[in-house]
């Protein structure tokens, strides 16, 4: 039996019963890091083995560390890019073209209402050309308009490889959302997934993704008509819509009106 303090034990007493050459000792201590005393080495177990299975039961686990954060040179390099993108706009465009910017010190009148995706790939003002004060623009996931500023011409721009439009059409009927807002967001769009799927079968998913780019479109454009001034607009012939792809692989646009 183990005592229960050092001065319980008898001095010298054997652990267990033979020869106590190069047997461990026992103190009155119970907990592994102070119950073994270490004797020198002999005919038993070595210090080192000893050394080596306590120190890997006491081990901690190992944790792999947390990433860094960005360090704040990125940071600094990433704002720093904005302000030289200011610059370089400042004196390369504004100051170039008083006759664009002076008018619209004193206001706005755009001939144009483009939605677009909000893909970092596809933004409509460099890829129309449209120069400030031409269009009111609408950026938002797989350029989406949900049913119900005068303008003449409203224009709904989809794209090639759009992640949206593979959200929409991966979508399950049913099944819990694994995109959250995005999942909800691109349910707008579930007419023109429906159709592709019953039109378009026994396309692969890509090829079924890029017929949706188009149909999204259509749908959205179908919402518009929704709105009242849109659809008074429209059937007085003082508004136009109008639908767009832009295919950034092939480099190529389209419009088409429904």
């Amino acid at each position: 039996m183990f005592a229960s303090n050092p001065g319980d034990q008898p001095k010298g007493q054997k652990v267990r019963g033979g020869d106590t050459s190069g047997e461990e000792k026992m103190s009155g201590c119970l907990c592994l890091p102070c119950c073994y005393k270490k004797s020198p080495p002999g005919n038993g177990e070595s210090p080192a083995a000893i050394d080596s299975s306590s120190s890997s039961l006491l081990q901690k686990p190992t944790y792999p560390p947390p990433p860094p954060p960005p360090s704040s040179s990125k940071m600094d390099a990433a704002v720093e890019r904005l302000k030289t993108g200011f610059e370089k706009f400042k004196t390369e465009v504004y100051d170039k073209k008083p006759d664009v910017f002076e008018p619209l010190k004193a206001g706005q009148a755009p001939k144009y209402m483009v939605f677009a995706c909000a893909d970092s790939r596809v933004c409509p003002s460099v890829t129309l050309g449209l120069e400030p004060g031409e269009a009111f623009t609408v950026r938002n996931i797989a350029n989406m308009v949900p049913s119900y500023c005068k303008v003449e011409v409203i224009v709904v721009i989809g794209h090639s490889r759009c992640g949206g439009i593979k959200a929409l059409l991966s979508l399950k009927d049913g099944a819990d959302d694994s995109f959250h807002f995005v999942e909800d967001w691109v349910r707008i769009g579930f007419p023109a997934k429906k159709k592709v799927q019953t039109e378009c079968a026994s396309m692969p998913f890509d090829d079924q993704c890029a017929v949706l780019e188009k149909e999204a479109v259509n749908v959205s454009l179908e919402n518009l008509k929704t709105y009242p001034f849109v659809k008074e607009g429209v059937a007085n012939g003082t508004l136009k819509l109008v639908g767009g792809h832009y295919d950034f692989v092939s480099g190529k646009f389209d419009t088409w009106e429904l």
